[in-house]
Order: C-alpha cells, then structure tokens, then sequence
C-alpha cells in the first residue's frame, strides 16, 4: 500500500514539475497572449533613389485590418460587413473568424483610408486597424525590371526590392496593453509602445534623367523595328556603374498584373542579366582586344596593326566552311588591316586571329573579359552565358568565336567586357548599388567600385579604342556619327538559332557604342531582337545608340570634343 501511495506522490510531483517549469513558459505565453492585445506597427521601407536622390520607389499611406475573434460577439455579421468592404470571399473570411485557433487574425493589408473609414462607421468589436504602407513607383513602367516589387505584405519579390529587402524591409514594432478574457480593453490597461524601425534607402547608380532618355529611344526603335522586343544597358567605363538599364516591353509597376503569372514571370524578367544570345560581330571587340595585347606582349603568332590580311576568301575549318557576310566581289574587304576588318567587319580575319592565337591563349582572354562567369552584378538570377568548355573546343569552334558565334552572352557581360577594352584595360564588378542612407538622410555605407581584373594593358586598349573610333567615323557604325564628338563603337548582327538550328529570317541585331573615344565616360549596348525588314545592327541598332548618346549631351551639357 505505502508503494503505491509513494508512486502516486511521484507521479503528481512529476505532473506538477513538468506544469510548472517545463511547459511553464508556453503557459506563460498563452495566459499573456488571452488577457493582451498587441497592435502591430508595421515599419515604413526604405525608399529606392537615383544616383541623385530622386526617388524611384516610395511609400503611401494605407492600413491593415485585423480581427481578435474571441472578441467578435456576431462572427457571421462581422464577416458580412468585412468581406462587403474589403472584397473578400465570404465564406472563407467566416472560417477563419469561426475555426482559427490564433489570437489575432490578419484580415488585409494595404487597405485605402476610404475603406477603412467606411468599416470606422460600422463599429465592429473585435476588429481594429493598423497603420500600413503600400509601395508606390514614381514612374509607373519606367525601370520595372530592375527595381522589381514587393508582395502584399510588403516583402521584396523581385529586382532591387528582393535583392536589397534586408535593408529596405525595417522593423516592425507594437502597442501592447492588457484586455479581458474577449479581448476588449481594460480600463486604466498600461500600454507598452515599442516604435518601428524604418527601413535604411536604397540609393542607386541610375541616373533617372539618362533612364528616361533610353526608355523613350528603345520605345521607338521597338516600335519602329517592329521587334519581338528591345533592351540597352548604359553604364560608365570608368567604374562600372550602371546608369540605365531597359528591358522593353515593360509593365506598370502601380498595376502589376498578379492575376497572370505567366505574363507576370515574362515582363519582370531583367533579360539583360538573365538571358543569352549570340552576340555576333560586337564580340569581335573582345578578338581584336586579345591579338593587340599579344603582339605587344611579344607573341608571334598575334599580327600587327599593320598586317593585311588577305580578306577575300573562304576558310574550311574541320570540314566546316566559314566565309564572311559579304561576297567580296570585285575585291571588297581584301588586303585589310585589323582596323580595316573592323570597320568592314570581316569574319575570315577574326577567325585567322583565333586560330592562330590558339584555344589556351584565347580562352585565357575569354575568362579574363568575364565570358563563361557572371559578371558580379547585385542583382539576383544573373546567368553566366554558354560558352564551349576548353576541354572539348574544337578548332571550328574557335574560329566561329572569333567573329562572335559559338558563344552565348549575357547583355551585361558584354557590356563589361566592351568597357574594359576601351578603358585601359580595366574590368569592374559592374554595380546598382551606390550607398545606403539611413531614414534621416545620413550616408551609412559608400558601395566602392571594385577592380576584378586588368584584361589588357593601356596601350592595347588605346588602340583598340582608336580602331573602334574608326568603325564609327569610316565603316559600318557611321549611323552613330555625332559631328564634333568622338564616338567609337561596333555593330553586330546574329542569326538566331531555335532548335539546334538556324532560324530563317530571325536575326539580333546590336550595336556596342561608347563616348568619348579617347576617355570613355559612357558605354551603351543597345540589343534588337528579331527586328522585321531590315535587321542589319548598323541600320537598327547604331541610330539608337546616336539618339541616346545625342540626349546625353544634352542632359550633362557636355560641350564639343569634351
């Protein structure tokens, strides 16, 4: 008898040490939470701004609304005049105020103060409101896909928004103070206020003045080419900031279309950063770039700038027979040099620099210049192109390389990659972000530039840059011509491939412009896909490049020969 009497005594000790302190504190917590009511003060997020501090993305007022259900008295009432307001589904709003086990029941968010004032009227127990933000964009479709958005509850979804919502997001805080045991207030409760952190700014490389001159041109060359779609990145040389980026169609970011995901993952997709495609001749920057810095170098099997290659043929490379856009006829693009190649864009002559370089030393200009890697942007979903692994090159490949097929680019990297030629040789890790500003407006952290790699030495990249010039004033970039300033650049048109297989009658037509040619302090990459009628990229591609350069000018009164 006395066991069993000392096993009872140790058995409700034992249910008594595990009430008391192992699930204490869950206890705590539960009596806490019945006999308190916390309104939550959702922190403002950052704003978004320019290079300059125009604000791109903001904040409007608007409220949340939320439901203590053990203090709603009509539950089928309530969730009547709720779901009428807020237009909410009916039956599942009277589920949740019926069924849910938590406290407090997020009913909706980013609710305008008009609806709110309508649910003040009806006086409903149990229901109360809280301050909230709902993100507003300054220029509704203007740099869409980078800036990207945020989701109801205010959390970044895409672009800058995602990438940076650490810093922009902030910390929410709450009024605390106790009720009964229906959630209605007491009288005298103490209240404990515990403030929100507002998040730090986002202050970018974009220049807003430059982005908008980009947005109208690519709007008009979309319209004018007929195109399946247009993009143009725009950044300086010097550091690698990106002062506009444009992926054209675009969509309204105060309209988002949430409903259409499929619609929804095409238009946000910053295709500059996340899709490939065949460069063609712009590539042969990156060629040119490679066989001047080897013959100053020393190697001997690089050729000068006045060595003339004998154009006027076709080569069989591995049964594979490479020949150049133009026919040649009565000796067009014979006896050329490298500057004259470029300026007529002859591919025999990049494929002769390719080979005769060879795949080791080639591939070593191709990692250098960023190809087959990403580029560092910081930005998410970057791809890292598609380039034919060393090991298994063949010399077909690298011919075709040469003159910019066989390899698979992002807009980005070449954009990088063009720059670094033309710099001096150079090579950033490319960047949006410029500082980060607190709430009151002090700078908390300066994002440096930050030199990833020299590619080739300065002289190499005067020459290039000299040659490029050329291109512009003497060959097939004139259409980007500026009287009175130096621009250089190079055109390029792809075939593209769908399949495996040539793609009859569709073609990317590109130009890679930059000014001025002899201190670079703007690159442009402008990249028309499937343009109808004509598709050359010095008749589509290097016109736009002049308008945007020509609003340049007029945006940073930048005088003649500056």
């Amino acid at each position: 008898m006395s066991v069993a009497i000392t096993f009872l005594f140790l058995l409700i000790f034992a249910r008594f040490f595990y009430v008391q302190v192992i699930w204490g504190k869950d206890l705590i917590y539960k009596a806490t939470d019945q006999w308190n009511r916390e309104i939550p003060i959702i922190a403002r997020r950052g704003k978004i701004t320019d290079t300059n501090g125009k604000i791109l993305a903001d904040n409007s007022l608007s409220y949340s609304v939320f439901v203590r259900s053990a203090a709603v008295v009509e539950k089928q009432k309530t969730a009547q005049i709720l779901s009428q307001i807020l237009s909410l589904n009916y039956e599942d709003l009277y589920k949740r105020l019926t069924s849910s086990r938590v406290s407090e029941i997020t009913v909706a968010r980013q609710v305008d103060k008009s609806r709110i004032e309508l649910l003040t009227a009806q006086n409903l127990l149990g229901v109360y409101f809280a301050e909230d933000n709902s993100r507003s964009y300054a220029y509704n479709d203007i740099l869409c896909q980078v800036l990207g958005f945020t989701s109801s509850d205010g959390s970044g979804v895409a672009g800058i928004e995602k990438y940076y919502n650490g810093i922009l997001k902030g910390t929410d805080g709450e009024i605390d103070y106790s009720t009964d045991i229906i959630g209605a207030e007491r009288e005298n409760a103490t209240v404990i206020y515990k403030p929100a952190q507002a998040g730090n700014e986002i202050r970018l490389t974009i220049d807003i003045n430059i982005q908008l001159a980009v947005e109208d041109a690519m709007r008009s060359a979309y319209k004018s080419s007929n195109a399946k779609a247009v993009s143009c990145i725009v950044l300086n040389p010097q550091n690698f900031d990106i002062l506009a980026m444009v992926n054209y169609p675009s969509y309204n970011l105060n309209d988002i279309p949430r409903q259409d995901t499929d619609l929804l993952n095409k238009l946000t997709r910053n295709g500059l950063v996340s899709d490939i495609y065949e460069p063609g001749s712009t590539f042969k920057i990156i060629t040119a770039a490679a066989n001047v810095e080897e013959y100053l170098q020393g190697n001997k099997k690089a050729f000068s700038q006045s060595y003339i290659y004998n154009g006027s043929r076709t080569r069989s490379v591995d049964s594979t027979t490479i020949k150049c856009w133009s026919t040649h006829a009565n000796g067009k693009h014979s006896n050329q040099t490298l500057a004259d190649a470029l300026n007529n864009s002859c591919n025999p002559c990049f494929t002769d620099i390719a080979l005769s370089l060879g795949n080791q030393t080639f591939y070593k200009y191709l990692s250098a210049f960023g190809f087959g890697n990403v580029t560092g942007l910081d930005f998410s979903g970057e791809a890292i192109g598609m380039l034919v692994p060393q090991t298994a090159i063949r010399d077909c490949d690298l011919a075709r390389i040469g003159f910019g097929q066989s390899v698979a680019v992002t807009g980005i990297q070449l954009a990088c990659a063009s720059a670094a030629a033309v710099n001096g040789g150079n090579y950033y890790a490319p960047r949006l972000l410029k500082s980060i500003v607190s709430p009151n407006g002090k700078v908390i952290s300066q994002n440096e530039p930050i030199l990833k790699n020299k590619v080739i030495s300065e002289k190499a990249s005067k020459i290039v840059a000299e040659m490029l010039e050329g291109v512009v004033t003497e060959g097939s970039g004139k259409k980007a011509y500026i009287e009175g300033f130096r621009v250089g650049g190079k055109t390029g048109t792809a075939q593209k491939f769908e399949n495996g297989k040539l793609a009859q009658g569709k073609y990317v037509s590109s130009f890679v412009g930059f000014f001025p040619a002899n201190n670079p302090e703007y690159l442009a990459l402008i990249i028309v896909d499937e343009p109808q009628g004509t598709y050359y990229g010095s008749a589509v591609a290097a016109p736009v490049a002049k308008e945007i350069f020509e609003d340049i000018i007029k945006i940073k009164n930048i005088k003649l020969n500056e």
